[in-house]
């Protein structure tokens, strides 16, 4: 059962956090993620996990034989208030069309308009974070936001920030060296310790005269994990974000 634990012990900070490049980065977003919510902005955290088949299933397989087991990616948000109104997507690895995945998103902003008015939708890059030179020589610490690519990638769908703010919101990446500066792992392992404890309450046997075969109520275990995930735990994560951000804007500021 390690590897799925180990999603668990992401919040043991590595040494390398605390370069002056990484240092700049966090400042820079968490300057621009207080800036917009003093402008009203709602935050809104959107994130991602992949859910293979043996953690449904429960089988113990070699690292090998998974690497051929379908891996689905489960793609939901949620702010201060619990999970967003928001039919959570549960997407078959790789097999999203793209036109498809450019949709996911705009019917997100939609949701959130709808519910919270304008929002700023902080995410992960899957890619390599990139250099953007400031204009003039400048340090991009003046910017009133830090540089977005035009296209964010995550595993199952793509983030635009054009579509973000044209619906109102805006759109920021979290440092990738700083991952607790967003509540989704405590979500997501919150799901997976679920499905690892319940799974056998949602799975129906069959023994016929031939055969037996096992069937998994995939959607209902996936569901109800979510709802462990209770309004007053999201309070609880989104505190001690909070308190990472203010004790990272007292000391490199």
């Amino acid at each position: 059962m390690q590897r799925f634990t180990n999603p668990l012990l992401r919040h043991v900070i590595s040494r390398g956090c605390f370069d002056a490049a990484s240092k700049k980065q966090c400042l820079q977003y968490l300057r621009a993620l207080r800036a917009l919510q003093l402008n009203g902005f709602n935050t809104v955290f959107l994130g991602e996990t992949d859910i293979p088949e043996s953690l449904i299933t429960g089988e113990k397989i070699a690292e090998e034989t998974s690497l051929r087991w379908p891996v689905w990616t489960l793609v939901h948000a949620g702010s201060s208030q619990g999970w967003v109104p928001w039919r959570y997507k549960l997407l078959l690895r790789d097999e999203l069309p793209i036109h498809q995945q450019n949709g996911v998103f705009q019917e997100l902003c939609d949701s959130l308009t709808m519910t919270y008015g304008k929002c700023v939708i902080v995410t992960r890059d899957k890619r390599q974070p990139t250099h953007v030179e400031a204009k003039d020589g400048k340090e991009q610490e003046t910017e009133t936001l830090p540089p977005v690519p035009p296209v964010i990638y995550m595993s199952g769908i793509k983030c635009c920030p054009k579509t973000a703010r044209a619906n109102g919101h805006e759109l920021l990446i979290a440092p990738s060296s700083y991952s607790y500066l967003s509540p989704m792992d405590v979500a997501w392992s919150s799901l997976k310790w679920f499905i690892i404890n319940n799974r056998k309450d949602f799975a129906l046997k069959s023994v016929e005269t031939t055969h037996s075969y096992r069937c998994i109520l995939f959607n209902d275990l996936i569901t109800k994990g979510i709802e462990k995930m209770t309004p007053n735990k999201w309070k609880v994560a989104i505190n001690k974000v909070k308190k990472w951000e203010n004790y990272y804007l007292d000391t490199f500021s």
